[in-house]
């Protein structure tokens, strides 16, 4: 259990969380390990079994407390939230846009521009930070692949062609992502993505911080009164957050991929971390959830200057800020929708 940001974290599988008047009370048993008041808190992430009392629910949801449930292996479960707080009219235009073949590819297109754009760029900084540990040729000839694939989605106004050029380009960014690992590479070989489950202890970080992020995204995208279930690149699922999906692709690289990267290659992360089942799959434990956690609160405090407004924010704002510019567009207050384009 960790309070980080306003932030309470309850990582023991078997604890509940429960309400005693203003607060919330975290038990283990009939053991009481935590007592928080809940004006304190913005949002709870819970990754216990157990979950939570109705009570809880139901009083965070009327101080918009945002409540997330996540497995102990950090799959997202389920979120509650308070009365809706969005405008109808935007998300009319939401769903009016999402049926629109036309405008929700160019959407589509934005959305994988800020991502392929990122995921070259993170490369090209490979090649100047490390050029005596990495294969700088090799990194170069996937930069100009990944640039040429921002040009053909740029003019292509098909949808499948585009999520052709997506995926051909995701293919050959995850292919020497290896690369970027410079320490510890007998633990966190990595050969391409696997998911559900991840197959060893690179894709089980990823796959966790993935999960962080498209939590992150969903909470944004309700906060500003956009439907995060209703995407434009992503085909609607029940209970997908597709619009998240959406969002998160430009955040990829830059904000997921770059922690992971970081967290390996200055050894906060090691094999004593995970734990792997029978059936070959590989999985954060509780001590490395701790972790990634720590380290995903300490990025999102780090400042940056936003390409697109120009000015200095913490990275845990970025994808409240995209959400809001998606928003602005969607009401006719901007030309276009700028994805986050960071060099």
């Amino acid at each position: 259990m960790k309070k980080l940001l306003n932030t309470l974290y309850i990582l023991s599988e078997d604890s509940y969380s429960a309400l005693d008047g203003e607060n919330i009370v975290v038990l283990s048993g009939e053991k009481t390990v935590g007592r928080y008041p809940l004006h304190t808190l913005q949002s709870i992430v819970c990754f216990s079994y157990k979950g939570a009392s109705p009570a809880l629910m139901g009083k965070c949801a009327r101080m918009q407390i945002d409540l997330s449930f996540f497995t102990p292996h950090g799959r997202f479960l389920a979120r509650t939230c308070g009365e809706s707080q969005g405008n109808v009219l935007l998300r009319r235009t939401q769903y009016r846009m999402a049926d629109e073949p036309h405008e929700s590819c160019e959407l589509a297109k934005a959305f994988l521009i800020g991502k392929i754009y990122n995921a070259r760029w993170q490369l090209e900084r490979a090649t100047r930070d490390h050029p005596d540990r990495v294969d700088v040729k090799r990194l170069k000839q996937i930069s100009g692949f990944l640039a040429q694939s921002v040009q053909n989605i740029a003019v292509c106004s098909d949808m499948e062609q585009i999520r052709g050029y997506e995926g051909e380009a995701a293919q050959k960014y995850f292919g020497v992502l290896d690369e970027l690992i410079l320490q510890n590479r007998s633990v966190f070989s990595f050969s391409g993505r696997s998911r559900r489950p991840p197959l060893d202890p690179t894709n089980a970080v990823l796959s966790f911080v993935y999960t962080l992020l498209a939590n992150t995204c969903a909470s944004a995208l309700e906060g500003v009164g956009l439907d995060s279930y209703v995407g434009f690149l992503h085909r609607d699922r029940p209970g997908r957050t597709s619009l998240a999906l959406d969002l998160m692709e430009e955040l990829r690289a830059v904000f997921a991929d770059r922690l992971v990267v970081t967290l390996i290659n200055t050894r906060k992360i090691n094999a004593k971390h995970f734990e792997t089942r029978e059936n070959g799959a590989v999985f954060l434990n509780d001590m490395g959830r701790k972790i990634v956690l720590q380290a995903w609160q300490e990025r999102k405090q780090e400042k940056i200057r936003h390409p697109f407004l120009e000015e200095s924010i913490p990275w845990g704002l970025v994808p409240h800020v995209q959400a809001l510019l998606l928003a602005r567009f969607l009401r006719g207050d901007m030309d276009g929708y700028p994805p986050f384009l960071w060099k």
